[in-house]
């Protein structure tokens, strides 16, 4: 049946009824415009729930006038959400980024409406997905409805994220610039941790790796590298400029090769248009990007994450300070057990090794209380700080505590030994 036509965003979603579980695009294809005008329904609607990873732009539904009008669950924190969740009013979901789609298709959790952004129709009917698949293929599986907002400024990209005009209920069209994040800066921190990551690439390595400053170093040192592959979450605009220059290839992988492999895109304009129609780059659902089991097909896979605190043993928390949720639990264990089982594959945890201006030591004796374990001491393998690189693969506590201290910042280094010594009764 033929979508309704909607002049407006607000007449779209007013198709949205009390106590619905509402599923919205995430990353740079949140529909900012379509959020906007839920977040004026909503104030006429009850005990509705929007279900998210990450969002860009949706600040709007933030706001405290929407308290038991509308309430985020989240399966990753953001800007708009982060507040909400550390004061309790909104509900956050630990899961794998892989087990999300898994969550949907299998009906454990129900979804009354998606709404999503998406290319305008081909001769055949199909709207793209564009530049984020993740997990909102999922959703429009198993929706009852879905509300689109057709953007003529949406790529039309390759793979799996293909919807039929048919399945929509209600689309409204306006074309509306994408979030753009530019590469970052940079400051001598980051460009040190990602000196010392570039050691541990070698030519023929399957990358994955994340957005922002260490990640954007990592990258910028590869450039006298060869025949890198990309199977990834995320596609930046580093890795776009290691494709310019001919080091990524992909002809070393075993799924998928010669295409580079994501599940979503964000960073800049420039970016979006490399990845419009171009058939050498598939976005596909996240269940897959992000499957042990398919990871591990490609050979020498470096998977390149970071973390807000490491303890001596080597647990790692990416997900929260303390008890204070701050992101999620993403893909980090899916792709670090899928380096792990590689052939020739390797792990990195990159972080600075300070926070807080340098008052904290992001290496810790022990996690803070309530900290969220998201990668175990029994998968990690490199860690990786400004001071150097730390391998605790096959390490004994004692060793661990040893490479981790020697890589802390030197102010904390004494305090660190003593403290070890107290808590665990390892002489360093």
């Amino acid at each position: 049946m033929a979508p309704r036509h909607c002049n407006t965003a607000l007449e779209a979603v007013s198709l949205i009824d009390n106590n619905e579980y509402i599923w919205t695009h995430s990353m740079g294809a949140t529909p900012r415009i379509m959020l906007e005008a839920l977040a004026l329904h909503a104030r006429n609607r009850r005990n509705l729930t929007l279900l998210q990873l990450h969002t860009e732009q949706a600040e709007c539904l933030s706001s405290p006038e929407l308290k038991g009008h509308l309430r985020h669950r989240c399966y990753f924190g953001g800007v708009p959400t982060r507040s909400l969740l550390q004061q309790g009013d909104a509900d956050y979901v630990p899961i794998f980024l892989s087990e999300v789609p898994k969550l949907f298709r299998s009906r454990e959790q129900r979804i009354d409406t998606a709404i999503v952004q998406v290319s305008p129709p081909d001769k055949h009917g199909l709207c793209s997905l564009g530049i984020s698949v993740e997990a909102t293929l999922a959703a429009c599986e198993v929706a009852g409805r879905i509300i689109a907002h057709i953007n003529p400024q949406m790529p039309r990209t390759h793979g799996d994220g293909f919807v039929h005009m048919d399945r929509f209920a209600a689309v409204y069209e306006e074309s509306v610039a994408l979030p753009e994040h530019p590469m970052a800066a940079g400051d001598k921190v980051t460009r040190a941790i990602g000196e010392h990551v570039a050691t541990l690439v070698r030519d023929g390595d399957c990358l994955q790796m994340g957005i922002g400053g260490i990640p954007d170093a990592v990258l910028g040192c590869l450039h006298d590298r060869r025949d890198l592959g990309i199977h990834t979450e995320l596609f930046s605009d580093g890795i776009l400029s290691l494709v310019e220059r001919g080091v990524v290839t992909n002809k070393c992988k075993r799924f998928r090769p010669g295409k580079l492999v994501t599940g979503f895109a964000l960073g800049s304009r420039r970016l979006y248009d490399f990845v419009d129609d171009n058939p050498e780059v598939v976005f596909l659902d996240i269940e897959q990007v992000n499957d042990t089991a398919i990871i591990r097909r490609n050979p020498n896979v470096m998977a390149i994450n970071s973390a807000l605190q490491v303890d001596i043993s080597g647990q790692v928390c990416a997900d929260s300070l303390g008890t204070r949720i701050y992101s999620g639990v993403g893909g980090q264990m899916d792709f670090i057990r899928g380096a792990g089982l590689s052939e020739g594959g390797r792990s990195v945890i990159a972080i600075p090794s300070t926070a807080a201006g340098g008052k904290v030591s992001r290496i810790a004796p022990v996690l803070a209380p309530g900290a969220g374990v998201v990668t175990t001491r029994a998968h990690v393998h490199y860690i990786v700080t400004e001071y150097g690189v730390a391998n605790l693969r096959g390490r004994s506590l004692r060793e661990r505590a040893k490479a981790l201290v020697d890589i802390a910042h030197p102010d904390f280094r004494e305090q660190l030994c003593r403290e070890t010594f107290e808590l665990w009764g390892l002489t360093i």
